[in-house]
């Protein structure tokens, strides 16, 4: 694995800062009504991003995740303003402003999305992994999913596939411990999720998710594992988020004290302990990356606020049309 250096804590503290401050503005802007529709925000999970990002190889590996995905683009690459804009609806986003909050993506960046279908993206990971081994590339695939996502049929039937045909990805299950508002225990008799890969002898685990060196390791060797060709890996990333399934979310199934507890493993503020305690940065220093971190959020504001929305037509030129299609009984003018 890459080495964890005093640079690799300096950039999770301002990358997670800054996905943050990101998402507490989108918060913010939701209210005002500037984006509309689902919200649904990563405070809290920021260690697994940065975790995986040191891992991976970013000119050739791949992410795939559910509709909590405004970060991740992010962290592989794509400008912010572009991220922010899209969740406007503007014509300067990632999709043109036509997919919105749950379905960014940026395959220039290797980020193929944002899905809104619960476990939907699971066989789409798998099957890049498997365009990957085809076509010989040592390439691994993140497959991300919520904890919701594995009582999915989708997850059982692609985790049977990918250990049959030893597919070069990961499947990282990102327990925040209630899925979209009902916990795991209530779900299921057995609340490990990550044993669900001995069922098919496929390597897995429980990974402390509030701590980026506890992800980077983990990450590393199912990756690793995954280019040598020795098949995936399922792994659970055991999370918390500290605000709502969505922005609709009045959050009754938990207490303010529970929250408050798991506010104290905040991975912004045990990454930042690190550096104060090891010295790796003055507090002018730290000022100076919170100050470039809140310039850079207003930054993005702006260039959305800014923005023009899309031509209506626009729509129609993304659905696809065949001029010759043989079943039509007649051809619309």
């Amino acid at each position: 694995m890459k080495k964890i250096t005093k640079a690799t804590y300096l950039k999770w503290y301002e990358d997670m800062l800054f996905w943050r401050k990101f998402e507490d503005k989108l918060a913010q802007v939701y209210i005002q009504q500037k984006v509309r529709g689902f919200l649904h925000l990563y405070n809290g999970q920021e260690a697994i991003l940065a975790g995986a990002l040191h891992a991976m190889d970013l000119e050739k590996d791949r992410m795939i995740t559910a509709y909590r995905n405004h970060v991740q683009p992010i962290g592989m690459g794509v400008d912010p303003k572009r991220v922010m804009a899209e969740l406007y609806g503007k014509k300067t986003g990632t999709s043109m402003g036509l997919g919105g909050s749950m379905h960014i993506f940026a395959k220039e960046h290797r980020f193929y999305g944002g899905h809104g279908i619960v476990g939907g993206q699971i066989p789409l990971g798998a099957g890049l992994a498997f365009a990957d081994k085809y076509h010989k590339r040592d390439n691994v695939t993140l497959t991300f999913m919520g904890d919701g996502a594995v009582r999915q049929g989708s997850l059982h039937e692609t985790l049977n596939m990918a250990v049959n045909w030893n597919l070069p990805v990961v499947f990282c299950v990102e327990n925040n411990g209630y899925a979209m508002g009902t916990s795991v225990a209530r779900t299921s008799k057995g609340t490990e999720i990550w044993k669900l890969g001995n069922g098919y002898e496929m390597p897995c685990g429980p990974v402390d998710a509030m701590d980026p060196v506890k992800v980077a390791e983990a990450l590393d060797e199912a990756i690793t594992r995954a280019r040598k060709g020795e098949g995936p890996t399922f792994l659970e990333l055991k999370t918390y988020r500290y605000r709502g399934h969505s922005m609709s979310d009045a959050q009754k199934y938990r207490t303010k004290d529970e929250v408050a507890e798991y506010q104290k493993l905040d991975p912004i503020t045990k990454v930042l302990d690190i550096i104060k305690e090891k010295k790796y940065a003055s507090e002018k220093e730290i000022k100076e990356i919170d100050k470039r971190i809140k310039d850079k959020v207003a930054e993005c504001e702006k260039f959305a606020d800014e923005s023009d929305f899309p031509d209506k037509s626009v729509m129609y030129d993304v659905v696809y049309e065949q001029d010759d299609y043989p079943f039509l009984a007649h051809k619309l003018d």
